[in-house]
Order: structure tokens, then C-alpha cells, then sequence
């Protein structure tokens, strides 16, 4: 069964004294110094690439959790803290390309070890081995933590903390810087962030000179304990004792994000040291043979000068073979320049024999479209002329039909008045 929650990562003081690191033979110091240095590496990396807070405090936690599950005598602490200041970025939803970081870690190492500023190159074979580096220690780191990455920082309670105790607005600087520094420390894999912050704002009112309600204690109110204040106290007055954190190398992997000079140049050195140790004998053999015999000593110069002229009758030799080789390259190029000439012409040619018949075809299709446009025109006029013959016979029908309803009506208006004119006069000869 597997278990999974929210911000559990929190170790005992034993848990921490046995950690990988110690077991690997590492001591306390020298592990503090370490964790310090790989701290400032992440603050000063996020402040360089222009990120917020919260991305250097998130990769400064998963700094510190790693290392209490890994040494580091396997993990290399520049490539760990380039790793979390990668993965920080992405999981505060600020991001930042691996290139941006690599080239920042390049230049803060070249800067702290007094090397010259050279530039990564983004092509060369270094560049890819420590991207590929950054991508795995990532998955290391992601790995260690279960893919539980949650980080609560004390930083969110100080405000509230500080407005519920009613404290001068100086306290809130002061508790925040106190809160950035104890970043560096094992507080944050040692205590909940609320009583990181009670022990910060404590220590900034100790600073100031500011009473703080003890009766009842403050700190109840906020779930904090006074063992827990007073050694977050006590961690914080013991960094600022410390000297700025030197780098240690304790890792067996290679430390550098700069393309190793002085590496090359000891390599150089040695050789060079190399060389005068091999002739030595020959030097040795030379010289007790000068003293004894001087003849001898002449016939070895003149065998030295003849291997001489014979190295460089060599390498005479070998010059003109080149020359000659590379003459009779150039007399096969011009002898094969006509061919591949011809060659050229002919796919040329090929190739506007093809143009002319695209173009042959694309008239036909055009002249094509013409006359099936025209032939369109004509039955569209031709339909129209029906249409309007039809139309016509029709109005000439319907106005047949009316003349002939006038006529009807009008022999019956003549019927109805002639019978009228009738009865009227037979009227008049009746009364008469």
C-alpha cells in the first residue's frame, strides 16, 4: 500500500544525523557547508534569471530534501542545484529553458573559481552532456520525492502573524530576510512552516526590541511550541556565524559547467613534463659516452644529421605525393566537368520539353473552357427567348379571352335595352 499526503516530509534530528552523506564518510561540517553553498548557487542563479521568491525558496526546500536521501558523494551539488532551480520554475508556473539555466551556471562558475568568461556553445558536445546531466538529475530528484513535490514556505504566515500581533511595520522586513536565510538551513525538513515563522518573527522582535504578548504566549495561537522557536533561534544565530561556503569537491562525478581549460592545460603540462623525463637516459648515455669517446661522439652527430635529411627527404616525399595526388584530382574534376556539363543540359532541356507541354496543355483546357463557355451563353439566350415567348402567348391569350367578354357583354346590354325600349312603348300605347 502506498501512502501519499501533502507537505510530510519532515525528519527527526537522528534521521538527520544518519543521513546518506554521513554514511559515505562525510562529516557534519563539511555537509552544512555544502547544502550552504548549494543554497547561495540557487538564490543568486534566481535572482540572475529574474525570478521570484517563491521559485529560489521552492528549489532551495527540494534542495535540502534530496540530500537527505541521496550523498553527496554520488550527486554533484552544482548539478543538483541547477536541477531544482529547473524544476522549481516549473512547478511555480515560471519557467525558465534548460539553455537559460545551463548558460547562468556556466557563468556563475566561471565567475566564482576566477576563470575567463568564455562563452557555451550551444553546438558542442559539452553543452549536450550537461543538458542531458540536467534532465537526469531532475528525474532523480522527482524520483527521491515520490513525485509529491508540495512546498508550504513560512513567508505566508509572517504577514498575518505580524498583522494579528499588531507589530511596527519595520518587523516585516526584518522576519521576511530572517525567513529567506533559513532557507538555507535543514529548518525547513526539521519544522512546519508555522513554527518557522513564529520563530522568525520572534527573532525579529528580539532584533528590534519589540514586546510580544506572553501571557498568555503568543505562540500558542499560531500551534507553535517554545522548544521549537527557541531552536530555530538557535540555527539562525549559528549561520550567521559561519564563513561564506567555500565549494568542497567530495563528489566522484566530474564538477565542472565551464569546458575544463585548466584541465587541458595541466594535461599540456604533463606532457610536456613527460617528453625531457623520456630523452633523460638518452641525454645520460650521450654524456658518458663524450668523456671516453670523442670520436664516437662526432659519428653519432653524423649519424643524427643523416636521420635528419632522411626524416625530411621523408616528409618532401610525402609533400609532392600530395600535390601529385591532388593534381590528378583536379585533372579528373576538369575531365569530368564536360560530362556533367552535358548531363546538366540534357535534364535542362528535360526540363523545358516538360514546361512546354504543361503549357500546351494548360491553352487546350483554356480554349476549351472558352468555347463551353460560349456554348453556355447560347443556351442561357436561347432559354430566355422561350421564357419570353411563352410569356407573350400567354398575355396575347389572356387578352383574347377579355375582348372576347366585352362583346358578350356588350350584345347583352343591347338586348336588355332594346326589350326595355319595347315594353315602354307598348306601355305608352296602352295608356293612350
Amino acid at each position: 500500500m502506498i501512502y501519499t499526503a501533502i507537505d510530510t516530509f519532515y525528519l527527526t534530528d537522528e534521521q538527520l544525523s544518519k543521513s546518506p552523506s554521513r554514511k559515505d564518510g562525510i562529516d557534519e561540517a563539511t555537509e552544512t557547508t555544502l547544502r550552504i553553498y548549494g543554497c547561495d548557487l540557487i538564490q543568486e542563479s534566481g535572482i540572475l534569471l529574474r525570478l521570484p521568491q517563491a521559485v529560489m525558496a521552492t528549489g532551495q526546500v527540494l534542495f535540502h530534501r534530496f540530500y537527505c536521501k541521496k550523498s553527496f558523494a554520488r550527486f554533484n551539488v552544482k548539478k543538483v542545484a541547477a536541477s531544482c532551480v529547473w524544476l522549481a520554475s516549473k512547478l511555480e508556473e515560471n519557467t525558465r529553458k534548460a539553455r537559460q539555466v545551463l548558460i547562468m551556471f556556466h557563468w556563475m562558475e566561471c565567475r566564482r573559481e576566477n576563470l575567463p568568461m568564455e562563452h557555451l556553445d550551444l553546438y558542442s558536445k559539452k553543452y549536450v552532456e550537461l543538458k542531458m546531466e540536467l534532465s537526469r538529475t531532475e528525474r532523480h530528484i522527482l524520483k527521491e520525492m515520490g513525485f509529491i513535490c508540495h512546498v508550504e514556505h513560512p513567508h505566508k504566515f509572517i504577514s498575518n502573524y505580524l498583522a494579528t500581533l499588531e507589530t511596527p511595520p519595520e518587523l516585516r522586513q526584518e522576519a521576511w530576510n530572517l525567513a529567506n536565510d533559513s532557507l538555507r538551513t535543514t529548518l525547513c525538513v526539521r519544522f512546519k512552516s508555522e513554527v518557522v515563522a513564529c520563530g522568525v518573527v520572534y527573532a525579529a522582535a528580539r532584533r528590534f526590541q519589540v514586546p510580544l504578548p506572553e501571557n498568555p504566549p503568543w505562540w500558542k495561537a499560531f500551534d507553535a511550541e517554545k522548544s521549537g522557536i527557541d531552536e530555530v533561534c538557535r540555527v539562525l544565530a549559528h549561520l550567521y556565524s559561519l564563513p561564506k561556503a567555500q565549494y568542497i569537491p567530495v563528489c566522484k562525478d566530474g564538477d565542472s559547467f565551464t569546458f575544463s581549460n585548466k584541465s587541458l592545460e595541466s594535461k599540456s603540462q604533463s606532457t610536456a613534463k613527460d617528453v625531457p623525463e623520456n630523452r633523460s637516459p638518452v641525454n645520460t648515455e650521450t654524456s658518458a659516452l663524450k668523456g671516453p669517446l670523442g670520436e664516437a661522439n662526432i659519428d653519432l652527430s653524423g649519424s643524427k644529421a643523416a636521420l635528419v635529411k632522411q626524416a625530411s627527404d621523408k616528409l618532401n616525399d610525402a609533400r609532392k605525393s600530395d600535390e601529385e595526388s591532388k593534381g590528378m584530382a583536379s585533372e579528373r574534376d576538369l575531365k569530368d566537368e564536360p560530362t556533367l556539363n552535358s548531363k546538366q543540359d540534357r535534364k535542362m532541356e528535360a526540363g523545358s520539353e516538360l514546361r512546354r507541354d504543361r503549357d500546351r496543355i494548360k491553352y487546350r483546357d483554356r480554349d476549351w473552357g472558352r468555347d463551353s463557355d460560349k456554348e453556355r451563353e447560347r443556351e442561357e439566350t436561347e432559354r430566355v427567348k422561350l421564357k419570353d415567348r411563352g410569356h407573350r402567348s400567354r398575355e396575347r391569350a389572356k387578352d383574347l379571352g377579355h375582348s372576347e367578354k366585352s362583346k358578350r357583354h356588350s350584345s347583352h346590354d343591347r338586348d336588355y335595352y332594346s326589350s326595355s325600349y319595347s315594353s315602354r312603348d307598348k306601355d305608352r300605347h296602352r295608356h293612350h
